[in-house]
C-alpha cells in the first residue's frame, strides 16, 4: 500500500478551480423578473385619477382656486364643493369654466331658527345639490335642536370644530352628535373639519408631540367619533399658525428651505393621518383645500394638494385609497340632489 493515500498533497495536481458563476449574476433581471418584483413608485408620482376639492370657501367664481390649483391639478380637476349664502344659491351654476360644481354649502347658525329655515328653503331653489355648513364650539340645547332639524332634511352637514383637544371639546362634540342623532333614521353624512390635522403648537418638537397629552387625547377622541357610522372627516390645511409650504421646484436641491419645510409638515400630518385612517378608514376621509375659518395663515390650494397627497402616499397606501380620499368619497357624499 502506498503511504498517506488520503493526503492533500497526494490529490492536488494544480491550482484549485473556482466554480464558474452564471452571467445572469452580473446583469440586471429580465423584464419578466422585474414585473414580478417592481420597485414601489415614488410618493411624488402617485396621483388620483380625478380630484374633487370639497371645500372651496369665499371664491364663488373660482378665480383664486383656478389660479392656485389649475396648473397643479390640470385635467384631474373633476369638481368642487363651493360655499354660498342662502340668498345666492340660485346664482350658482352647474359648472364654472370647465369645473363641475358638485354641491353648494349654505352656512347655518344652529342657534338661529331663521337661519335654519332660510337654509332649508334654499334646497329647493338651487339647481345643484345643497349641503349645509356650521360651526361647533360647545354643546348647547339649541344647537342640538338645530342640527337635528338640518339632518332631518337628508342633506350633508359640514361642522367646523372651532375648539382644541386640550379642553375636552371633542368629548363635548361626541355628546353633541349623540343627542342630535338619537333615534333618527337614515342619518345623512356629517363631515367634521379642523380635526385632520387638528390645531397644535407648531413650535413643539415632533418628538415631544408624540408623547404630549393632546396627541393621546386626539387618538382616543378620534376613535370615539369614528363609531358614528355617518361621520366623515375633512382633510384641510391645518390651523398651525404658519403658511402651507410652497411646493419645491422640479430639480431643486433636496436640502432647500422649501423641501425641508415640506418634509416637516408631512411628518406631522402623517402623525394625525395614521390614527384617523385606522379609525375611519380611507372611505370616510374627504379632501378640501380652503383653510378652516379660524386659520390666520395663508394656504395655496395647489401647495396643499401636493403636501396632503404625498403625506398619504408616504403611508404606503394603495391607489384605491388615493382615489377615494381625493375624489370618490366627495362624489358619494355631496353628489346627489
Amino acid at each position: 500500500m502506498s503511504s498517506n493515500p488520503g493526503s492533500i498533497q497526494g490529490r492536488r495536481k494544480g491550482p484549485k478551480q473556482l466554480p464558474r458563476l452564471p452571467l445572469s449574476v452580473f446583469t440586471p433581471p429580465n423584464s419578466g423578473t422585474s414585473d414580478k418584483f417592481p420597485l414601489p413608485p415614488s410618493p411624488s408620482a402617485i396621483h388620483p385619477e380625478n380630484v374633487v376639492d370639497a371645500h372651496v370657501i369665499g371664491d364663488p367664481g373660482l378665480q383664486k382656486w383656478q389660479n392656485e390649483a389649475g396648473g397643479t391639478l390640470g385635467s384631474r380637476a373633476h369638481g368642487v364643493v363651493v360655499s354660498s349664502s342662502a340668498d345666492k344659491v340660485e346664482e350658482v351654476p352647474n359648472e364654472i369654466g370647465n369645473t363641475r360644481v358638485l354641491s353648494v354649502m349654505v352656512p347655518v347658525d344652529l342657534e338661529n331658527p331663521t337661519s335654519i329655515s332660510t337654509a332649508i328653503a334654499a334646497v329647493s331653489k338651487s339647481s345643484v345639490p345643497v349641503s349645509f355648513s356650521t360651526v361647533f364650539s360647545k354643546s348647547t340645547p339649541d344647537g342640538i335642536v338645530g342640527l337635528r332639524e338640518l339632518l332631518q332634511k337628508g342633506r350633508p352637514v359640514d361642522i367646523e370644530v372651532q375648539a382644541s383637544t386640550t379642553d375636552g371639546s371633542l368629548e363635548g362634540l361626541e355628546e353633541f352628535l349623540t343627542r342630535a342623532t338619537a333615534e333618527l333614521e337614515g342619518i345623512p353624512p356629517i363631515i367634521l373639519s379642523n380635526i385632520l390635522p387638528p390645531p397644535h403648537d407648531f413650535n413643539l418638537p415632533i418628538i415631544k408631540l408624540m408623547n404630549h397629552p393632546t396627541y393621546h387625547a386626539f387618538q382616543a377622541q378620534t376613535a370615539a367619533l369614528s363609531l358614528f357610522p355617518s361621520v366623515y372627516v375633512k382633510y384641510l390645511p391645518p390651523t398651525w399658525g404658519v403658511a402651507t409650504p410652497s411646493t419645491p421646484q422640479p430639480g431643486a436641491a433636496t436640502e432647500s428651505s422649501g423641501g425641508k419645510e415640506q418634509r416637516e409638515w408631512k411628518r406631522r400630518i402623517r402623525m394625525y393621518l395614521g390614527p384617523v385612517m385606522e379609525a375611519f378608514g380611507f372611505q370616510r376621509i374627504i379632501f378640501g383645500s380652503s383653510s378652516p375659518s379660524t386659520s390666520q395663515a395663508a394656504s395655496n390650494s395647489g401647495d396643499w394638494y401636493n403636501v396632503s397627497r404625498e403625506s398619504i402616499a408616504e403611508l404606503g397606501v394603495e391607489q384605491e385609497c388615493i382615489d377615494s380620499v381625493f375624489s370618490l368619497n366627495a362624489q358619494s357624499v355631496y353628489g346627489s340632489k
